[in-house]
């Protein structure tokens, strides 16, 4: 196809070809038509205006014919395991546009009219992203409760059948190692994208950390006080790290509902009126052991903050399962280390229910990390871990229900606590996202009915 252009007396002669656009200039004074050459383009209201093809027909052959799309389709991982499916290239095809007549104007008027189809698709996006939102906290509860049972299971595989916690810990990360099969699927690189691999190991290196921290600080200090100290140390350095690392700040309402709940997992920790006894003398070897836990304990969580933050920066680029086999192939190294150092042998289930609770384990702590991780795609960091602090009470219920013992008051003051404010944070962001979502379509279509546009 060719065309001609008047500008300052010079013709501008163009030819149109699929891959190349070239461009001839020639003086030709006075200007005369010449036979071939088009040099009238359909105007808005001519006959055959429609039939022009749009801006969005040539961005999309442009991307179909990209060298960029060519060079981004060849870097697929090569070592896919079970190959890699390819999107859907084919769009939909546009209707045909009216030559004329009243039916084809109807139709186009119906198709542009203002405000028409709009609120339709502005609903649908509403109801998705309220439905998205509320998987999302779903999937929170879920981990949380996830997470309370893995504190139970652990305590009783270590009473019931003598496991150590590292022991569970280095079973669950072996386990874990089979989720490689998901990204291989997507025929992605296991070991994350170029360019951000080294950010991957250190998130993978920190999150092992903080669970072999956790985990060995069951060893020196009681569960029912372990987990409620941990998860205070990782809600608290969450959001101090999140606002130093990320510059991402807390709301108001956010910021009074994390208070409280760290304020009920400290009065979790107080000690109970038989254990502040000062009268009895205090073991020294005692004291330095539960030292050494609540020290295990504090490390834990700001291991684990680092490793939520760092994810959180990671949202973009690295995939969930990506995450829990990272996670895993680095638990294999640091796990086995921490067994040495700490000198806690090893002891496998001797019958079948005690391997049936290890399977238990390993299937809740995938749950757990699998909602955790997909909660920081969207929340904060600093929420998400408030979000997990139901682990504290579910297990605090677990242990009286076990050990058939009354609560103390600092337990029930404790748990209320944290339940009331984890509950409040739950409904204040199902709402939030509601009434936002309402607003937004309610500016939108001011917008549209207004006669400024």
């Amino acid at each position: 196809m060719e065309s001609t252009h008047l500008l300052g007396g010079a013709k501008k002669r163009v030819k149109i070809h699929p891959h190349t656009v070239t461009a001839k200039y020639a003086t030709q004074t006075p200007y005369s038509p010449q036979p071939g050459i088009h040099t009238h383009f359909p105007q808005p209201g001519d006959e055959g205006y429609d039939d022009a093809p749009s801006f969005e027909d040539f961005g999309s052959f442009l991307e179909e014919t990209s060298d960029r799309k060519q060079l981004t389709e060849t870097k697929r991982w090569p070592l896919a395991l079970f190959g890699s499916k390819d999107k859907d290239k084919g769009a939909a095809p546009r209707p045909p546009a009216g030559r004329g007549g009243d039916s084809g104007e109807a139709g186009a008027r119906a198709g542009k009219g203002p405000g028409k189809g709009v609120g339709e698709q502005l609903a649908s996006f509403g109801e998705a992203s309220v439905s998205a939102s509320r998987l999302t906290w779903v999937g929170l509860l879920g981990a949380a409760l996830a997470n309370g049972c893995v504190v139970v299971l652990t305590r009783v595989a270590s009473e019931r059948f003598g496991l150590g916690p590292l022991f569970l810990l280095l079973v669950r990360s072996v386990v874990q190692l089979l989720f490689v099969a998901v990204p291989l699927y997507k025929g992605e690189n296991p070991f994350g994208p170029e360019g951000y691999r080294l950010r991957l190991l250190c998130y993978g290196v920190a999150y092992s950390l903080s669970l072999c921290c956790a985990y060995s600080s069951l060893t020196f200090t009681s569960q029912e006080d372990a987990a409620p100290a941990w998860r205070l140390a990782t809600t608290a350095l969450s959001a101090t790290l999140a606002f130093l690392l990320l510059e991402e700040r807390l709301g108001l309402s956010d910021g009074i509902t994390l208070a409280v709940g760290l304020c009920g997992l400290g009065v979790l920790l107080l000690p109970a009126a038989d254990e502040s006894n000062a009268d009895s003398p205090t073991d020294p070897v005692v004291f330095w052991r539960g030292t050494f836990g609540w020290s295990l304990s504090a490390l834990a969580g700001l291991w684990l903050a680092l490793a939520l933050v760092g994810y959180r920066s990671l949202k973009e680029r690295v995939g969930v399962a990506t995450a829990l086999f990272t996670v895993s192939w680095t638990g294999c190294v640091v796990t086995p280390a921490s067994l040495a150092l700490l000198q806690e042998g090893w002891s496998w289930p001797a019958s079948v229910p005690g391997w049936g609770l290890v399977v238990a384990l390993v299937a809740c702590s995938s749950v757990a990390f699998l909602g955790v991780t997909h909660g920081l795609t969207r929340v904060h960091p600093a929420l998400v871990s408030a979000s997990q602090s139901l682990e504290a009470p579910l297990a605090t219920a677990a242990h009286l229900v076990i050990a058939r013992l009354a609560p103390s008051a600092p337990e029930v003051v404790g748990n209320a606590m944290v339940v009331l404010s984890v509950g409040w944070l739950v409904t204040t962001k199902l709402l939030a996202s509601r009434g936002g979502n309402r607003r937004h379509r309610e500016e939108y279509e001011e917008i549209l009915d207004s006669p400024i546009k």
